[in-house]
């Protein structure tokens, strides 16, 4: 049987997405499974190694350019390679409309959320197999039932596996452990003050470890940069390909993050993961992982750096309490 995944941003949302996978490998050892995705996040969705096919696709990009002949070709070529693959099924498992009319490129059933489920309502009208779930849940379980029914099983939510595996690469120019700081966010909302950045990064190497930062942009860039120069011993790693970053992510031994996607990663390839939440409610959307936690402000209030560390200490000793 061959399946089509529908998932196509943001990196979250991917990420979340690979627990349901591998209940389907369990559960259904029978199916093969391709994935319609954005552009960026190709190489996130690559990391699984269950995933055949990644076809790409770019809406937001398309969407600014709709009436030119390059999008429509490029629109054109991705209905052709979809409909070439002869899906058995595809799972929509966005709920949105735009993932619902990239879903329909396939020619085949569509399965997603019932309209008292999905987040745009209006993306049902084109499906064939509509499920109930819950809105109230997490987005992980959320997926991993949509999977289940759309595919005859009943997934073990007692467990969580993300199935991936950081890529090929190295720590150079990091000595004894590295803690990532992932301080970049799109919103500005949501990002952390550049002061208790320095002032974790200046803890963390009293504590022998090695702080991390790299950026994506400009505005990311003059933040890693001071916390680089406020804490000489932090290794700043220029602005580099996905791929890189998730090597040294991986690699890592701890990682604080914002409320950002390479924070959802760190946490999926199961690291100690301190997630600082500070204008969204995580209970829905947060990291998830056997060593992941978040800290989320308090209405009026922030979360320090000293909270930050100490939550860090417990899942580094909760780590290195578990089996191996």
């Amino acid at each position: 049987m061959k399946v089509l995944i529908v998932k196509t941003s943001s990196m979250g949302d991917v990420i979340h997405t690979f627990p349901a996978v591998e209940d389907a490998i369990l559960n259904r050892p029978d199916i093969d499974f391709d994935w319609c995705v954005e552009e960026p996040f190709a190489g996130i969705v690559a990391l699984h190694p269950a995933i055949g096919t990644i076809h790409k696709v770019a809406i937001r990009r398309w969407r600014k350019t709709l009436f030119a002949g390059g999008t429509w070709r490029a629109m054109a070529g991705l209905r052709g390679a979809l409909r070439a693959c002869r899906y058995d099924l595809v799972i929509d498992a966005q709920g949105l409309l735009k993932s619902a009319l990239v879903a329909i490129q396939a020619g085949a059933p569509i399965a997603g959320f019932d309209r008292a489920s999905a987040r745009e309502p209006s993306a049902t009208l084109f499906y064939q197999r509509k499920y109930a779930v819950p809105r109230d849940l997490h987005a992980i379980e959320r997926t991993r039932r949509l999977f289940g029914l759309a595919l005859g099983y009943q997934p073990d939510l007692s467990t969580l596996r993300s199935g991936i595996v950081p890529p090929a690469g190295d720590l150079r120019g990091v000595e004894g452990k590295a803690a990532f700081l992932l301080h970049g966010t799109s919103r500005e909302d949501k990002k952390w003050p550049v002061e208790d950045w320095i002032e974790t990064a200046r803890q963390l190497t009293d504590r022998r470890f090695t702080p991390v930062v790299t950026w994506s942009n400009e505005a990311e860039k003059s933040v890693a940069e001071a916390i680089a120069g406020a804490v000489p011993r932090t290794v700043l790693v220029p602005k580099s390909p996905l791929a890189d970053v998730a090597a040294i992510l991986g690699r890592s031994t701890l990682v604080i993050g914002a409320d950002t996607g390479l924070t959802h990663l760190a946490s999926a390839f199961g690291l100690p993961t301190v997630a600082i939440f500070l204008a969204t409610e995580p209970g829905l959307t947060g990291p998830r992982g056997p060593f992941a936690s978040t800290l989320l402000a308090p209405a009026g209030g922030k979360v320090t750096p000293a909270e930050a560390l100490a939550e860090a200490e417990r899942l580094l000793a909760l780590r290195s309490a578990a089996p191996a």
